[in-house]
């Protein structure tokens, strides 16, 4: 490898981070950007255009030490995409391609006093408030780490960086971008994702696969109007009940194993390996980095079982209801329907198609009672297995991670989906893929007080300068 001061990578990486990134980062925060499918208004109300506009200023700032050019693609209809293309001095035609989003999932309500959604806090090592961490560091930790090579005259392919817009909505509008910029895009042999999460702060992590999600709306009807529940109930079968009968048609209630077949897939022997190493540098991490109710265990107690449960097998959640009044406003009525949002993530190596259609038959066929039954699936994503990773790039991880974070890399799925990278699999076969991210213990992304953990952001950073370096002399 070139001559890489990690000294030097370490002291830049920080300055910026400290000077420039992290005061960015908190002007982000503060812009309600919410996803398409969060926010229908997204475009009149222009809160998108407002953090695309803040990343292209700060970017722009950065193109001329990297002769790098930047324009903001927009397809009619679709979320705007930022588009950086820096040239390279190693092996022309060989692409790097980064990939961040800047959309942001909902408010979510539990928020601690004093922080919100688009509040940024710092409190010590953390940046609380959403999109920090997902995805919003992505772009200024790929610049960052262009700029920090630039500054030793370190080697690195051509680099694109590709910011969209739509992730949380399932990414939507990227496969309209990917093929409408093929020829700028190029011939990529290295995709690096910073959209992932990690297992601890102490050593970087590679996902090595991402389970796919397939999930809609269940909905059941017993009646056309609510009725006396003294006068109906054990004549008109609840549809509560119902409800309970057909979700068993898809998992075991008493240790939520999914029952269906097709849902399931075997788990390659490799991630099992993966995993067993994951449970050892976790430990009990592996479950105590959920905020558990006092007295709750987790679903067994085999941690490299947990680890396998959370990355490769289907699990169900029933994510929404609907039918039903507040418990203080509810009488003695015995309800018309009720409806369930249902989210099942399934195996990286199952047909989200497929599962999504099956899942469809089983929950309709056949109603109990003969009551009416309509299930509308709505998400139907596969997952995303990476290949083997290079012996080039592995070592190349192997020692990015000891001399930013003083431990060995450690790999593992993770249960989310990046609908990117199947996509980016497809087209792109025989590249390599460095998923990572800053996701780890209590950043809870989604939820209330998520934070971005600034250490672990410029970590990643140098890993990235690094293996772009490695990429290049391989």
């Amino acid at each position: 490898m070139a001559e890489l001061s990690h000294a030097a990578l370490r002291k830049f990486t920080d300055e910026i981070w400290r000077d420039e990134i992290v005061p960015t980062l908190v002007e982000y925060i503060a812009i309600p950007n919410k996803s398409p499918s969060f926010e229908p208004e997204w475009e009149k109300l222009g809160h998108m255009e407002r953090a695309v506009q803040l990343f292209v200023a700060w970017a722009e700032q950065k193109l001329p030490a990297l002769n790098a050019t930047l324009s903001v693609e927009r397809l009619p209809g679709r979320t705007p995409l930022i588009f950086i293309d820096v040239p390279g001095a190693a092996r022309e035609g060989d692409t790097v391609l980064l990939y961040g989003h800047l959309d942001k999932q909902p408010e979510m309500t539990g928020w601690s006093e004093g922080k919100g959604p688009w509040i940024p806090v710092i409190e010590g090592d953390k940046l609380y408030g959403r999109g920090g961490a997902d995805d919003g560091y992505a772009m200024f930790g790929a610049l960052g780490a262009l700029l920090a090579l630039k500054a030793q005259n370190a080697p690195h392919a051509r680099a694109v960086i590709v910011i969209e817009a739509s992730e949380e909505s399932g990414s939507p509008d990227l496969p309209f971008y990917v093929d409408a910029l093929a020829e700028r895009i190029g011939n990529v042999s290295l995709v690096v994702c910073l959209d992932s999460g990690c297992g601890d702060y102490e050593r970087l992590w590679l996902t090595t696969s991402l389970r796919g999600m397939v999930g809609g709306t269940l909905r059941v009807d017993v009646l056309e109007e609510g009725v006396h529940s003294g006068d109906a109930s054990g004549v008109v079968p609840s549809s509560f009940r119902i409800m309970r009968q057909l979700l068993t048609r898809l998992e075991d209630v008493n240790t939520g194993k999914v029952i269906v077949a097709e849902l399931n897939a075997p788990v390659p022997a490799e991630r099992v390996t993966q995993a067993k190493v994951a449970a050892q540098a976790l430990g009990d991490q592996v479950y105590a980095k959920f905020p558990f109710v006092d007295g709750m265990t987790p679903n067994g107690a085999d941690l490299v079982e947990l680890v396998l449960n959370r990355t490769w097998r289907p699990a169900l959640s029933v994510t929404g209801l609907a039918g039903a009044p507040a418990p203080r406003d509810a009488g003695n009525v015995l309800r018309p329907f009720t409806e369930a949002k249902l989210s099942m993530r399934v195996p990286p190596t199952v047909d989200g198609k497929m599962a999504s259609a099956r899942m469809k038959q089983i929950l309709e066929s056949d109603p109990p009672y003969g009551a009416r039954v309509k299930y509308e699936a709505e998400k139907e994503g596969s997952g995303w297995n990476a290949p083997k990773v290079a012996p080039w790039l592995e070592a190349a991880l192997e020692e990015a991670s000891h001399d930013s974070f003083g431990n060995p890399v450690a790999m593992m799925g993770e249960g989310g989906s990046i609908p990117f990278m199947g996509m980016l699999g497809e087209k792109f076969p025989e590249a390599q893929f460095v998923v990572t991210g800053v996701l780890g213990p209590h950043s809870n992304a989604h939820g209330p007080n998520e934070f971005l953990h600034i250490p672990t952001g410029k970590r990643v950073t140098e890993v990235v300068a690094r293996v772009l370096v490695a990429h290049a002399e391989r």
